[in-house]
């Protein structure tokens, strides 16, 4: 009779099991609360695109050289610093993260910020540029002027890859210069660039209506036929980017002399055919160094050296200042990927040449 008892079953859980179960609970918990947050994000970056919020109640963070973060990129275990400021890419007046702070304030912010930092004893300028904007090109050149009249500290241009025309405007004003024999650098002149589309016109059918106030409102207007331009216009084009180029000219003539009289003619001096190769071309790092245009041939690792002893150290970490990362910030991605889902490449350079306006770029980077 006990022999046909059947089995007693009950409801109760093997053992651990209600430790697993609670511990998927949490797991599922923090999913949960990541992706609340992540929603949250997604609304208010809607909410930025919708209303154009993202530079009002979004962020509201401070500006000027004292909101950047000291960030150290080689610690040598050192009291003193050498801050690295970087010109990368074109060089033009533009947002660089869609609030309105530009790549020139930018730049001029680090450099108010090594002046206040004591224990910044010098700078390294790391150029890897082609050029760009007359303007933003000047203005950079004169924050560095300032940078050294101010302090007295060194300001060395370390080249990249590619340091031409704007790229080798920013580098001339500084104390030394050092460049890899690689270097792509020189294309030392200014160029003014539009489109002429009067035949295209004619063949769709086109015709243009224009009122103006003058007899030049519409000088650079692509819709005129060349034989339409007079001689007087096309003199008073030529005559502004002559006035750029000399202005280029003198900016190398004064800063590598500057830079001679400084380092006690111990770097190299301008040749006295510079102004032959003062003409557009391209020049190699090695050429640049054969006709004075740079001090010396290396890499990076030079630059730190030579700016060691220019800077009267032995050692020092190597810093930079950057934008401290915030919640607009990681809008800002949110926006810029949702809104560049589809691009077609049609072999056009990425970045904004503007017709009409002045440049210190070589002819190769509008093609």
């Amino acid at each position: 009779m006990g022999s046909d008892t059947p089995p007693v079953y009950t409801d109760k859980p093997a053992r651990g099991t209600s430790m697993v179960s609670g511990k998927r609970r949490t797991w599922l918990s923090v999913v949960i609360v990541l992706l609340v947050f992540l929603g949250i994000i997604i609304f208010f970056g809607f909410l930025a695109s919708l209303f154009g919020l993202r530079s009002g109640f979004i962020e509201r963070k401070q500006s000027g050289p004292e909101a950047l973060k000291e960030v150290v990129i080689e610690d040598n275990d050192s009291t003193n610093s050498i801050a690295v400021i970087e010109v990368s890419g074109l060089i033009a007046d533009f947002s660089i993260d869609g609030s309105g702070y530009t790549l020139v304030k930018y730049i001029e912010d680090q450099f108010d910020r090594a002046a206040m930092e004591r224990d910044v004893r010098a700078v390294i300028l790391r150029v890897n540029s082609p050029g760009g904007e007359v303007l933003a090109a000047d203005r950079i050149y004169r924050c560095i002027g300032k940078f050294y009249e101010k302090t007295g500290k060194p300001v060395v241009a370390s080249m990249s890859s590619l340091a031409a025309s704007g790229g080798y405007y920013v580098s001339a004003p500084c104390q030394w210069i050092v460049a890899n024999e690689l270097t792509i650098t020189g294309s030392i002149g200014v160029i003014m660039r539009g489109w002429n589309y009067h035949g295209l016109m004619n063949k769709v059918g086109i015709e243009p209506v224009v009122f103006k106030s003058g007899e030049y409102k519409d000088m650079m207007s692509g819709y005129r036929a060349p034989s339409e331009i007079d001689s007087k216009e096309r003199e008073m084009i030529q005559d502004l980017v002559d006035q750029a180029f000399d202005k280029f000219k003198s900016v190398v003539v004064e800063g590598r002399e500057e830079a001679f009289r400084a380092n006690d003619q111990s770097g190299r001096e301008l040749a006295g055919n510079w102004a032959e190769y003062a003409d557009g071309r391209v020049l190699s790092g090695s050429e640049a160094f054969e006709h004075g245009f740079v001090d010396e041939l290396g890499y990076f690792e030079t630059a730190v050296k030579r700016t060691l002893e220019l800077a009267e150290i032995k050692s020092a970490d190597l810093v930079r200042f950057q934008k401290p990362v915030g919640l607009g910030d990681i809008i800002g991605l949110f926006l810029e990927s949702r809104s560049s889902d589809i691009k077609i490449n049609l072999g056009l350079n990425p970045e904004k040449i503007k017709s009409g306006h002045l440049y210190y770029l070589p002819l190769s980077y509008f093609e």
